[in-house]
């Protein structure tokens, strides 16, 4: 029988397992069973959180620059460099993780640090940037990114307009003249796996906007704010797919940087050598910790299992909790997913012993495919 080699591409289980934990013990579960089975890992993302670290494991180097906190307050955010490619993830700068808990501004967090990191990466020799764009704390269409790299919004006394989405209603000239010129012969590339217009009833605000704190009068706000910003910059890049992504930046990066829109895990698979190592591979292991409606939709298990498919090769998925029905995996090219919610119902205990729990699943992995 010929041997088995299996590659483990998989994303983060959020909030227990890094994309790197989960191929680690993905590989210790299989390996128990199998122990001298060939694995390869090559942990993905699909531009969210979590980018730059999948980017860094695939053999990137891992940069950091202090940049402006979505409240205004400098922070550490570290973006993944090889030769003149750059992966930024606005997270990095601009993401929820840098909110104290319990604590948001939805109507005046900024994305200034995100503009800034992209001017780090810029500085380091970048000359394509893949640009991912989740998890945001942010609903400012990308204005203040644009700020950090030189555009400059004023209201009707010339005066600059407050922070976030909410100081755009203010808005009554954009000047772009002072954006940064590197930025016209750099590739960059916005990864995303949204869609989402800029506004109206699929746009951020309505979408994304309960989640960073907004109440439904300011998701009232930020949508006539994020309204009049397009008028004034641009109406048609509103409407393209990825407008709306992390709050608007992907307008910004659209309308005023010439960035190009790819879903996020194709670009991804790109940058980190996903084809070769396929081309290796007699099992994929993919997965992520809620295998559901949105995994379909754009996110890492559903692109690798495309890829793989299209490639003839069998595909299964780990995850913490499974709420897709047999002929929805099959139709994704998944054959089988295994749920740690199988092995522990409890979510609070499956999420704390998410590693040792994997590792069992996947034990079952290799007694189902590799024996």
């Amino acid at each position: 029988m010929e041997t088995a080699r299996v590659l483990v591409a998989a994303d983060k289980f959020k909030g227990s397992l890094t994309a790197v934990q989960v191929a680690e013990r993905v590989t210790a579960g299989l390996r128990r069973v199998v122990p001298d089975v060939q694995v390869e890992t090559l942990p993905v993302a699909d531009g969210g959180d979590g980018t730059v670290a999948a980017a860094v494991a695939a053999g990137f180097e891992r940069r950091e620059a202090r940049v402006t906190g979505p409240l205004g307050d400098p922070v550490t955010a570290a973006y993944a460099l090889r030769g003149t490619t750059a992966v930024v993830e606005m997270a990095e700068a601009s993401g929820l993780q840098h909110l104290p808990a319990g604590v948001f501004a939805p109507l005046t967090a900024t994305t200034y640090g995100s503009g800034e990191l992209l001017a780090a990466a810029l500085d380091a020799g970048a000359r394509t940037i893949v640009f991912g764009v989740g998890g945001s704390a942010t609903t400012d269409g990308g204005a203040g990114m644009l700020a950090a790299l030189g555009a400059r919004f004023l209201d009707a006394d010339g005066k600059p307009v407050g922070p976030g989405g909410g100081g755009l209603a203010d808005l009554a000239e954009a000047d772009l003249s002072g954006l940064d010129p590197r930025l016209a012969d750099v590739d960059l590339i916005l990864a995303s796996d949204v869609d989402n217009p800029l506004t109206g009833p699929k746009g951020a605000p309505e979408v994304y906007g309960r989640q960073k704190g907004a109440t439904e009068d300011d998701i009232a706000t930020l949508d006539a704010a994020l309204a009049h910003y397009a008028s004034v910059l641009g109406p048609d890049h509103a409407v393209l797919p990825g407008a709306g992504a992390a709050g608007g930046i992907g307008y910004g990066a659209l309308v005023a940087l010439g960035a190009r829109f790819r879903p996020g895990i194709e670009v991804m698979l790109d940058v980190l050598g996903f084809a070769p190592a396929l081309a290796r591979a007699t099992l994929v292991i993919t997965g992520e910790g809620s295998l559901d409606e949105q995994t379909l939709h754009g996110k890492a298990p559903a692109g690798v299992a495309a890829a793989a498919r299209a490639a003839g090769i069998e595909v299964v998925a780990v995850c913490g909790r499974l709420a897709l029905p047999p002929q929805a995996l099959a139709a994704a090219g998944i054959r089988r997913a295994y749920a740690l919610a199988d092995l522990e119902p409890d979510p609070a205990v499956s999420m704390a012993q998410a590693g040792p729990l994997l590792e069992r699943a996947s034990e079952s992995i290799a007694r189902d495919f590799l024996l």
